[in-house]
Order: structure tokens, then C-alpha cells, then sequence
């Protein structure tokens, strides 16, 4: 009898992994939505950050390019970051198969208390979004992650280092930085350079690209045009504007249907810039020198 039993049971183990695995269901993109919420960022800059993200999905263009993809459903998850150990999980992956997801997921944004940390940590904020793909309950045709932020990295490990274990897992990273003009609160200058550096250090693989927020008051029309870009996969265009894609108009795909896919054994790590002439490393020391110049001591 315990020999029939196992020779019953043999076939339900072999078929149980494949079927849990067919069973996830396909979904156009999965797009985890990192934004800095460091000591540089103060608590109105932080309600402009996170309304502009409310704002854009409920924008009738990219509420359609959300559903018009080949499998009509997008999979989002959304926190905030700042210390390199820091990171806030407001909503965790949310199926966006209807306007009615779409506009619950805009509500639970809204309704999320704001919150303010410390630190700069784009390598933290890299590490902890990377296993979140591993376990999503969906299959993904493409996986996006995208890091929003007015610093360069100043804490925890290297944000090269951490970029090429995302870009292995063959993760796409967008970035999209704050260039907010004033010291922040602890008087630490402006860094003019930063879309150079997030566009060098921080963004990677195929079609990855950087959209840039002249201030704050600027980021809800640079989060539109850059959830559009991503959520339609299109490539970045200069003076683009969300609504000069015309969705109505025929012959505009707002999907990666029609589009050549990546294929199988593309290596991402392949996708990255030149090196930055400032170094990956800049945010580090500046932070270094800046604490010793004026306080005589390095932060720890």
C-alpha cells in the first residue's frame, strides 16, 4: 500500500511547481515607484512629491495606456526611501486592470500620512526594491523600477554596485530627479549636477531614461510624462509631452505590442553611461566634506 501511494502521489509533485507557476497571472509591466523622502525634503515638498503621483494616475491619458497594453493590466507598488536601512511600503503590488483599480490605487496614495527621515540612500532604496520583484504574484513582461529624489547618493553601499545586481535580475531603472535650487535644511548646497549623475549612476538597461523636475511645483508634470513613458514603453523624446501623443489618433500604440522585444539573453548590465566625470562616489564625498568643513566631524 505505501509503495501504491507514493507512485499515486509521484505525479502531483511533479506537476504541483508548473502549475503554481502557470497560475500567476501575465501582466504588461510591473513598475515599483520609489520616492525620497530625506531630510533634504520638507513636509510640503513631500505632499507635492506624493500628489503629483495622485494627480497622474488620474489622468485620462495614462488612466488608457495603463489599460491598453497587450494583456490590459499593469501591476504598481509605491514606497518611500531615505537611510540606506529606511524604507516605507505604503502600497504593496496592486493589480491596475480597471479605471476603478486605477482610481483606488490614486486613493490609497492620498490617504497614506506623509512622513520626513534623514539620509540620502538610492543604493538602499535599489536593495530593497529588488526582491520585491521576486515576490510578485505576477509575471511581468517587463519589470521597471523607477527612483525619484533631489540628492545623490550619501549613505549606505555604492549605487553602481547595487544598480548592477538590479540590472542582472534584468530590472530596468528609470530615475527621476528634483533639481529643487536651494540648501537643504542642514545647509547643504544644491547639487546642480544631478540629472547627470542619476542619468551616469543611477538609471540602467534598455530604454532606461531620466526625466528631469526643474523645482517641486515642476514634479507633477514630469511624473506624468514619465509614467506615460514607462507604462507605454516608448522611447524618451525631447519637448515631449503626454498629451501631444494623441491616443486617439490611429497608428499610436501605447503598449510594447508591435514594438521588437528585448530578447532572452539581452544583458542589462550592458545598458548603462559612461562613466560620470564627477565619479558614482560624489554624493559620498560631498557629504564627507561638507560635515568636516563645518563641523569637524564626518557623519556616521
Amino acid at each position: 500500500m505505501r509503495r501504491l501511494f507514493c507512485l499515486l502521489a509521484l505525479p502531483l509533485l511533479v506537476f504541483a511547481f508548473p502549475l503554481a507557476a502557470q497560475d500567476r497571472k501575465e501582466v504588461d509591466l510591473a513598475l515599483v515607484l520609489a520616492i525620497d523622502i530625506s531630510g533634504s525634503i520638507d513636509p510640503e515638498e513631500a505632499r507635492l512629491q506624493r500628489q503629483g503621483y495622485v494627480e497622474a494616475f488620474r489622468d485620462p491619458v495614462i488612466v488608457k495606456a495603463i489599460l491598453a497594453g497587450s494583456h490590459g493590466r499593469i501591476v504598481f507598488a509605491y514606497f518611500e526611501w531615505s537611510d540606506a536601512w529606511v524604507q516605507k511600503l505604503l502600497v504593496d503590488w496592486t493589480l491596475l486592470d480597471s479605471r476603478a483599480a486605477i482610481e483606488a490605487f490614486a486613493r490609497r496614495l492620498e490617504d497614506a500620512p506623509i512622513s520626513i527621515a534623514r539620509r540620502t540612500s538610492i543604493s538602499g532604496a535599489i536593495r530593497y526594491a529588488i526582491p520585491m520583484f521576486g515576490r510578485s504574484p505576477y509575471e511581468a513582461e517587463r519589470k521597471v523600477m523607477d527612483i525619484s529624489g533631489d540628492g545623490s547618493n550619501n549613505d549606505g553601499g555604492l549605487v553602481t554596485d547595487v544598480r548592477h545586481e538590479a540590472l542582472k535580475q534584468r530590472i530596468v531603472i528609470n530615475g527621476l530627479p528634483i533639481m529643487n535650487g536651494r540648501p537643504n535644511p542642514f545647509g547643504f548646497p544644491a547639487e546642480d549636477d544631478l540629472d547627470k549623475y542619476y542619468l551616469h549612476c543611477v538609471t540602467g538597461g534598455p530604454r532606461s531614461f531620466v526625466e528631469v523636475a526643474t523645482s517641486f511645483e515642476d514634479f507633477p508634470r514630469a511624473v506624468r510624462k514619465k509614467l506615460l513613458q514607462e507604462v507605454a514603453d516608448i522611447s524618451p523624446l525631447r519637448d515631449f509631452d503626454p498629451h501631444d501623443l494623441g491616443v486617439d489618433r490611429p497608428g499610436i500604440e501605447l503598449a510594447q505590442t508591435g514594438r521588437r522585444p528585448v530578447k532572452a539573453d539581452d544583458d542589462y548590465t550592458r545598458f548603462v553611461r559612461p562613466e560620470y566625470e564627477l565619479g558614482c562616489d560624489v554624493g559620498e564625498r560631498r557629504s564627507r566634506e561638507f560635515w568636516q568643513r563645518r563641523f569637524g566631524v564626518t557623519p556616521d
